[in-house]
């Protein structure tokens, strides 16, 4: 009788993992598309700013255009990824599928007038609300809208960043702090796999990262190891985590006090895009807008200007987390994962220099950590790492990325992200 029981089992559960196949494509299909479609426009825009720097003075009107956007279309939509992190926690009216287009457009907008954001949340929220509609479509239950919403999040996220299974694992653990949903794990692979092949398939190439550096010290047969090099990790981890924390902190507060001493809503974007005008001037550079990956001026700063031994200006992450923090906190759309990439990477190659540290591996380590403890996801992250640089500092990786992730707090940027287990057991 066991035996039957058992075989029953594993027969349900190959019909639940082809069921889940079978719904997963046309999410893959859609939501790699798009999000193709998305990073292409970008790469379009970000050209066209650069050829045409008049563009950022009109940046004011570009944040009252979005305003009023969201205020006419956007209904729930402007809760962006918050709003589908609750639909999985407890759902409720669902995720409006006008968010995807709006979310599109509307971070194209702040691209092409000289914002300061990334590309994460945008492809995050084409994921859910084009999993949402086909949940309506294929009339799924409540708890299969969850797992849905979960592999939507997945697919946007592995195909934005060419990582499917940092996807994967990015969606089951971004919901709750200490927690890892398993109940969608093959789905969110699934759905990253396919949608990173789909994205790949209409041309779309990726950044390339390279760490160069490698060690003499082997203590093990898989990782290098170095124990002088790994306390100086350990060290920049806690900076990392800080650096996360400060920049959640300012665009949550920068949002509140806007809302509170700017009565006039639409003004809110247009001063804010006042003040980035401003910085851009009062730095003397605009190496702090736009995603920062590259940079028209081969010797600017970038991201990818932070893994070679150029000369970086110290305080470089700092522009960035205020440019940032003042874009998406006054009402302009946008990730923030590339800008924390852009913050991490830049901080990890300043205190690599202090420290005498190999700088493409310090850049390296600030990239990822610096988004772990920014969206508490460690594991995502350290795998994010693997995928990027490969497997030889792995050790390091993690070290950075966990490290970062308790010096982080509480304090992450998604405000619908639930604490399961708390860092400190001190806190109820």
């Amino acid at each position: 009788m066991k035996y039957i029981k058992h075989s029953v089992e594993q027969l349900t559960i190959a019909y639940q993992l082809l069921r889940w196949t079978i719904i997963i494509v046309p999410v893959s299909l859609i939501v790699g598309s798009l999000v193709a479609l998305f990073l292409w426009l970008l790469e379009q825009v970000t050209l066209i700013r650069w050829q045409h720097g008049w563009l950022l003075f009109l940046l004011p009107i570009a944040g009252i255009l979005i305003h009023f956007l969201y205020k006419k279309l956007g209904g729930k939509s402007e809760a962006g990824n918050n709003l589908i992190m609750d639909e999985i926690h407890q759902p409720g009216g669902g995720v409006p599928a006008r968010m995807a287009p709006l979310v599109i457009a509307t971070t194209i907008i702040t691209h092409l007038f000289g914002g300061s954001a990334g590309r994460e949340g945008t492809a995050v929220q084409i994921g859910g609300s084009m999993a949402h509609m086909l949940a309506r479509w294929f009339r799924l239950s409540a708890a299969d809208v969850k797992i849905i919403l979960m592999t939507g999040i997945a697919a946007g996220f592995g195909a934005v960043f060419g990582t499917p299974l940092t996807g994967a694992v990015f969606a089951l653990e971004v919901l709750a702090i200490g927690l890892i949903r398993y109940d969608a794990l093959i789905p969110c692979l699934i759905a990253a796999v396919f949608a990173d092949i789909v994205c790949s398939a209409w041309g779309i190439h990726h950044t390339h990262y390279q760490i160069l550096f490698e060690s003499n010290h082997i203590s093990f047969h898989f990782v290098h190891f170095d124990l002088i090099l790994l306390i100086k990790v350990i060290a920049c981890g806690v900076a990392f985590g800080l650096a996360s924390f400060l920049f959640a902190t300012c665009m949550r507060n920068i949002k509140s006090y806007a809302k509170a001493w700017i009565k006039i809503p639409w003004l809110i974007p247009a001063i804010g895009g006042l003040i980035v005008i401003g910085g851009c001037y009062l730095l003397g550079t605009r190496d702090y807008i736009g995603l920062g990956v590259t940079t028209p001026d081969p010797d600017g700063v970038s991201i990818v200007n932070a893994f070679t031994t150029k000369d970086i200006s110290s305080w470089a992450w700092l522009w960035k987390l205020l440019l940032t923090a003042i874009t998406l906190g006054m009402g302009f759309k946008g990730g923030e994962v590339t800008p924390l990439f852009f913050i991490g990477a830049t901080l990890g190659h300043t205190l690599a220099v202090l420290m005498g540290a190999p700088v493409d591996l310090f850049a390296g380590l600030g990239f990822i950590a610096v988004f772990a403890g920014a969206t508490n996801t460690p594991i995502a992250c350290t795998l994010m790492g693997v995928e990027l640089f490969g497997t030889t500092h792995v050790l390091y990786f993690a070290v950075a990325c966990f490290t970062a992730y308790y010096f982080s707090g509480h304090a992450g940027i998604y405000s619908a992200q639930r604490i399961a287990v708390p860092k400190n057991h001190h806190i109820d």
